[in-house]
């Protein structure tokens, strides 16, 4: 065998060897840090936005992860996408749950100003009618009435009262800061909560300086977002004129609040009217709730005010109770 086949059977596994090291050496060697503290990096941005948008639309963690991974972790579009979801959902929900009875609910109470409105949701139980989402959806129908109270641009010289029935209210806006209507809210609370629910009516009334609303709720709840506002399963709004603006009208207007709610008339009448008989059934000349030895007129008329109106919301009454108003 010549010398040059000799060295070349010589080196060659020697150079395959060198070879071999040379690759087991590079692949021993750990990857650059900074892939990897750019991975954990993507990851923890990836887990706030996945809180932040948790957070803020109340929505399960699978369904805010989806949301991100559809939208490229755009948190706006992720927060519009979700909303959209939920919406095809609920009115999925809402179509196949219509029919069922809805007698459960809540009254509530807004007053701002010289304006109040008394508006009422049902569902189906009380359990539900518990539920903070519940109570967020009569906190919007609420707000979304007195927008639309607020914005009769009237020249009152005497009070004004309105009402609204179940489609009338569902077609007002949501609010200034949300889009759609209030029919689109009832969806989306359909769509989480898995009851049918109805807006059922709403009553506003505003007034001008020489009159004061009297309002009760009974079993009242403070609403959770707005201080001004109570929830619970019956309401009054009671219109009084009078001469001057003190600060005893408040527990006045309380007291023929409640009156109204336990008495349940249907008229006001007059103070000529006589106790008994149709009578009953006229405001001014009940018995008074917390005295019945004197006439709820009786008790009125000292205070140097006059009982001209009133509203009243009982949760779940009959149709014909309510149109009776």
């Amino acid at each position: 065998m010549s010398l040059w086949w000799s060295l070349r059977l010589c080196l060659v596994p020697r150079t395959r060897s060198r070879q071999a090291g040379s690759l087991l050496l590079q692949s021993a060697q750990p990857r650059p840090s900074f892939q990897a503290g750019r991975w954990l990096s993507s990851s923890a941005s990836s887990k706030d936005l996945l809180m932040k948008l948790r957070r803020k639309t109340g929505y399960s963690f699978v369904n805010c992860k989806k949301a991100l991974e559809t939208c490229g972790e755009d948190l706006e579009q992720a927060e519009i996408w979700l909303h959209q979801q939920a919406q095809k959902e609920g009115w999925s929900k809402a179509a196949k749950l219509r029919g069922r009875k809805a007698k459960e609910g809540l009254i509530g109470l807004l007053q701002e100003g010289n304006a109040a409105v008394l508006v009422e949701v049902n569902c189906e139980t009380d359990f539900v009618s518990r539920n903070l989402k519940f109570q967020q959806l009569v906190q919007q129908v609420a707000l979304g009435t007195m927008l639309h109270c607020q914005s009769l641009k009237d020249q009152l010289s005497t009070y004004s009262k309105g009402f609204l029935n179940s489609s009338e209210l569902s077609g007002l806006p949501a609010g200034p800061d949300r889009d759609g209507s209030l029919k689109d809210r009832l969806a989306l609370a359909i769509g989480k909560l898995g009851e049918n629910m109805v807006l059922k009516r709403a009553a506003w009334v505003k007034v001008p300086c020489g009159f004061y609303i009297g309002s009760y709720v009974h079993g009242a709840e403070h609403s959770p977002s707005f201080h001004n506002m109570v929830l619970g399963k019956y309401g009054a709004l009671v219109i009084c004129e009078t001469s001057e603006q003190r600060a005893s009208l408040e527990d006045l207007g309380r007291r023929l609040g409640q009156h109204v709610v336990g008495m349940a008339p249907l008229s006001v009448g007059s103070l000529d009217d006589e106790p008994g008989g149709e009578a009953e059934t006229r405001l001014l000349s009940q018995p008074y709730l917390l005295d019945p030895s004197i006439t709820l007129g009786q008790y009125v008329q000292p205070q140097g005010v006059s009982v001209v109106d009133f509203v009243r919301f009982e949760c779940g009454e009959a149709e014909e109770a309510a149109e009776a108003q």
